[in-house]
């Protein structure tokens, strides 16, 4: 998209781009409301499946209750019947999840459309010439900074997905197929099989479930950030075994939507940088968290005692996550500072203005 935008910059003007955004703008509004239509209807399909895999997981109950005494067909048709029913939940929980996914990006791709639109309509009469010129050029490289950062993402979550649950998938397939045919040949090793499956599906949708958290944590929206961030820190701490400590200062309170997305972001990949970067270190990594809470602003500070860096070595290889932070932060009004040195560990602070949200008024 960008770089078509830019053509057209170059060939038709600052008009011709203007227009292209606007018409993007209207493209992705349409697209969200059929999402969010194809996302009400798969999450009455749910339902309806979650009730029959209930019934379903009752009729098998009462069957192993009389396993002895059952004939062997029935607790085969059983056990297919219900093996079906959880795929059937697991399919279209996986396609409610792919669309809210896909809503959430929807969301954030309007807001960044928004923003470049009030970017470019600063600039009056066209693309002007000396400063205007370099406010626009900055403005571009800025976007085609945040989309490089977007795409560098969406490839490291693919990976995921291909070693983590799709990986998982295939191993249940065959988890499956062995049980089957064990069950004519040896009902305990069959059970002891199924028993296997069962674990490792509980293991995968646990996995699932905090990676899709870390997507796009539900509770952001209902609960607000500070609630998020407590969740958060006490899921990383227990799927890395690190020592986080997690300090909030200040009264609670809820921000403008934006706000909360932009810090809790941040503190995602403060805390991914300093586990990333500090894997091969003998001494085990402790990272503290500090939010502070005043009228006029809100201040972040991650810092661990891993091995630190250069920062002017940092600054040159260009890391996109924290350069991304720090546009996102001066956007907003607000600084970021980084403090590390080799050997030293690493302190990052992050400080923005206050908005707060209409949800204050109405609790």
């Amino acid at each position: 998209m960008f770089k078509e935008l830019k053509m057209s910059q170059s060939e038709g003007g600052y008009s011709n781009f203007l227009s292209e955004i606007e018409a993007e703008y209207e493209q992705s509004q349409r697209s969200l409301k059929e999402v969010e239509l194809m996302l009400d209807q798969s999450q009455n399909e749910l339902s309806k499946l979650s009730q029959r895999n209930a019934s379903v997981t009752t009729n098998l109950q009462q069957i192993q209750s009389q396993f002895d005494s059952m004939p062997r067909e029935d607790i085969r048709s059983a056990y297919n019947a219900a093996l079906d029913a959880q795929q059937r939940v697991l399919v279209m929980r996986s396609q409610l999840e792919k669309l809210q996914s896909d809503q959430s990006n929807l969301k954030k791709k309007l807001m960044l459309l928004d923003q470049v639109q009030k970017l470019l309509n600063v600039l009056p009469g066209g693309l002007p010439s000396g400063n205007g010129e370099k406010k626009f050029g900055g403005s571009s490289a800025m976007l085609e900074m945040m989309i490089n950062a977007q795409e560098s993402e969406r490839q490291r979550l693919s990976r995921q997905m291909h070693d983590g649950p799709a990986q998982a998938l295939s191993n249940f397939i065959v988890q499956a197929e062995i049980a089957s045919r064990l069950f004519d040949l040896d009902e305990v090793k069959a059970k002891t099989e199924l028993e296997n499956l069962k674990n490792s599906a509980m293991s995968t949708f646990k996995k699932v479930r905090n990676f899709i958290a870390e997507l796009r944590p539900m509770m952001l929206d209902d609960l607000g950030l500070l609630p998020t961030v407590r969740r958060y820190v006490d899921i990383f701490r227990e799927q890395n075994g690190l020592e986080v400590s997690l300090s909030i200062k200040g009264m609670e309170k809820r921000f403008e939507s934006y706000l909360e997305v932009m810090i809790f972001r941040a503190i995602q990949e403060l805390m991914g940088n300093a586990l990333r970067h500090n894997q091969d270190q003998a001494v085990k990594i402790q990272l503290n968290v500090q939010i502070v809470i005043e009228d006029a602003f809100i201040k972040l500070i991650v810092a661990d005692n891993g091995k630190g860096f250069d920062i002017e070595e940092a600054n040159k290889s260009g890391g996109l996550g924290i350069k991304v932070i720090r546009e996102r932060v001066e956007m907003l009004g607000g600084y970021l500072d980084v403090d590390s040195a080799p050997g030293q560990g690493s302190r990052i602070t992050i400080q923005v203005p206050v908005v707060a949200s209409m949800l204050n008024a109405e609790a």
